[in-house]
């Protein structure tokens, strides 16, 4: 397409015309739900290197891999060019860029490993045992909460905190030991980086003279602070205050006012919403024009009024989900709608265990999102274990997770032995091994020797095959059935050949996406250290969604930002629930954050919003009276109407239903 402004002109209305061609200085767009913020952003891009900007000099961030996806598609199909040099990248994904190339400068070395949830519970456990922590001492979850509050500077050593101070920094040199960076290193780093090494900084800056930054209200202090270090003057921010729901996890949309100190702003408002009905977005509106603390804007539909929203109020959990499950049911026949056209929304996981057992009992297929993500399965991480330690010998979380994966004769006391060895020349697991193996093999104990030995030999034959030329998803499938891995799992779950099949699914599914990972045209360096770069940063979101195709949508309302639906539910709207009685707490009563949640559930739906809000609900075993949420009284009465339980079907009518539902699916409909 040629971008010429008279296209622009057609293509766009007359706010996004201007946030489009306003290319130079420092612009904050104001993009309400719905108002084709992804369109803006990318016919900016395409605008800019239509005007002649080369492609290397610009820097888009967003924060999921797959919206960085989608985008860099829709500009390379708007240009019709592969644009190799254009970066588009999450923050996490571009820090890790800009270790790659200076890490060295800060004292570790290539080919580092990036630490998960799991890696790093493990390395803070390890570190608690050699400080002789009991384990009543060690919540896992609250201390890694505080280590990541302190590295991102959310919170200081005081008080209560100060007990865990040796054990953060155990923690930070075992990291540094084992060659290795944990996920808030990925922003922390660059920025320690750059302001130790100005040379290194100005050569950034000198490279990305523009600069965008999607879903800005979600940014953390330290993420403006890369983008502050590395933006000169063509900086374009695209965000909405009204979508700030991530404080929990360190986001600030006071960033858009920090911005609009720092920077000399031009401001543009995208008001008109592509996605909702009138009815909908009044809705919203009347929500969220409750809270103070915003930018004032009102979203407006061109598309007309659509149906009043449902209210309904069940007896409990069991009746909310029983009529959710069947009113998808009576919907998806009556308006002839796939099962994807739903959304469940909920503001706790807790919610979803009563909504599936109904979506099973009724047949109803669904996916749930934020369950246990693919790469966290035992099959899958014990495999990705052994590449780690291919690619870094120094790893040694993964390496103590493979060593006697499948059973070799390397038990407890052996790994007791390493780790004195390792103690002794202060060096990591891996070194301590290769010393045990270059001393006599009666000191060592003749079988350990020989253990020991087989598994370097393992280790070392397949980084020489892993770490050359093409085909790496060929040689990975050869490595797992030459440390016989599945005779492994036939002996783990002796008792269960279903659970057999299933893992031996998934590691076959592991290798496909490998496979079609390294055999994809735009990928340029397709070895092992990029692929266990890319698998780390993916998020459960960025999972291949070919599969969820025509299934329910259910999700936590958290999850569901940036998505959409013809119908959506919004469950357990009820005050406790959302605002969420935890939130309420911490936050000294103040409920803008868990308003601006309930907006965005709104604003989810495109064409019909259903809300339930139960009269009571279990709670730790008890039977509660629920109060409906105060969010509700915030919306407009004209706009509602409360809707009453459907009947029971009869039998006749169940059976219709199923037949009707059968000939749908022969028919593709469903």
């Amino acid at each position: 397409m040629s971008l010429n402004l008279e296209t622009l002109k057609k293509e766009l209305n007359p706010e996004q015309y201007r946030a489009v061609t306003t290319t130079e200085g420092a612009i904050l767009i104001i993009a309400g739900a719905g108002s084709g913020k992804t369109r803006v952003i990318t016919f900016r891009i395409a605008h800019m290197l239509d005007k002649g900007i080369p492609q290397s000099q610009i820097l888009a961030l967003t924060f999921t891999n797959k919206a960085a996806k989608e985008m860099a598609e829709r500009i390379k199909g708007l240009t019709e060019k592969k644009l190799p040099m254009l970066t588009i990248s999450t923050f996490h994904a571009f820090g890790v860029r800009i270790l790659h190339q200076e890490i060295d400068k800060l004292g570790w070395r290539e080919n580092f490993s990036i630490y998960d949830e799991t890696d790093r519970t493990a390395l803070i456990k390890e570190c608690g045992r050699e400080l002789g922590y009991t384990a009543d001492a060690m919540d896992l979850y609250k201390i890694g909460t505080l280590f990541s509050d302190i590295k991102t500077g959310r919170k200081n050593w005081q008080g209560e905190n100060d007990m865990y101070r040796e054990l953060y920094e155990c923690y930070q040199e075992g990291l540094k030991l084992y060659n290795a960076v944990d996920f808030d290193d990925l922003i922390v780093l660059p920025i320690k980086l750059f302001k130790e090494n100005p040379d290194v900084l100005a050569k950034y800056r000198e490279r990305y003279k523009y600069i965008m930054v999607d879903e800005f209200q979600d940014t953390s202090h330290q993420q403006y602070e890369l983008m502050h270090l590395l933006a000169d003057k063509n900086v374009a921010v695209v965000g909405d205050d009204d979508q700030s729901i991530y404080s929990w996890r360190g986001a600030d949309y006071q960033n858009i006012v920090n911005f609009e100190k720092d920077f000399d702003v031009t401001e543009i408002r995208l008001e008109q919403n592509y996605r909702s009905t009138g009815t909908i977005l009044d809705a919203a509106n009347g929500v969220i024009s409750h809270n103070t603390n915003r930018k004032d804007k009102k979203l407006w539909s061109g598309k007309g009024n659509g149906k009043p929203i449902e209210i309904f109020m069940p007896e409990n959990e069991t009746a909310e989900a029983e009529f959710i499950a069947e009113t998808i049911q009576g919907i998806a026949m009556e308006e002839k709608r796939k099962y994807d056209d739903f959304g469940v929304l909920m503001r706790a996981n807790t919610q979803g265990r009563f909504i599936e057992e109904a979506f099973l009992e009724n047949n109803i297929p669904y996916v749930m999102s934020g369950g246990t993500s693919f790469f966290e399965r035992m099959e899958i991480k014990d495999i990705i274990s052994y590449l780690r330690v291919i690619s870094n010998h120094d790893d040694d979380i993964n390496l103590l997770r493979i060593i006697n994966v499948p059973r070799r004769g390397i038990g407890r006391s052996a790994i007791q032995k390493i780790n004195e060895e390792a103690e002794e020349l202060s060096s990591s697991l891996w070194t301590a091994i290769q010393s045990l193996v270059k001393k006599d093999e009666k000191e060592v104990g003749i079988k350990l020797h020989e253990d020991l030995e087989a598994f370097v030999n393992l280790i070392e034959e397949q980084r020489s095959k892993l770490l050359s030329g093409r085909g790496l998803s060929k040689k990975v499938r050869e490595m797992i059935e030459e440390i016989n891995y599945k005779n492994h799992l036939v002996t783990e779950f002796s008792k269960s050949e279903k659970a057999v099949r299933f893992k031996l699914k998934n590691i076959e599914y592991f290798l496909t996406m490998m496979e079609n990972w390294e055999n994809d045209p735009d990928n340029f360096n397709a070895g092992l250290f990029q692929y266990l770069n890319r698998i780390t940063l993916m998020s459960r979101d960025d999972m291949d969604d070919e599969g969820n195709r025509g299934k329910v949508n259910l999700m936590t309302i958290h999850a569901s930002k940036g998505l959409e639906f013809p119908v959506v539910f919004i469950a357990g709207v009820e005050e406790g629930l959302i605002p969420h009685a935890r939130s309420v707490e911490e936050n000294n009563g103040d409920v803008e954050e868990e308003r601006r949640l309930f907006y965005v559930a709104i604003t989810r739906a495109q064409e019909k919003l259903l809300i339930s809000s139960c009269l009571k609900r279990r709670k730790q075993g008890m039977l509660i009276e629920c109060e409906p949420s105060r969010f509700l009284d915030e919306i407009p009465e004209n706009l509602v109407e409360y809707h009453n339980p459907q009947e029971p079907l009869s039998n006749e009518q169940a059976s219709s239903i199923l037949s009707n539902m059968l000939l749908s699916l022969k028919n593709g409909d469903v």
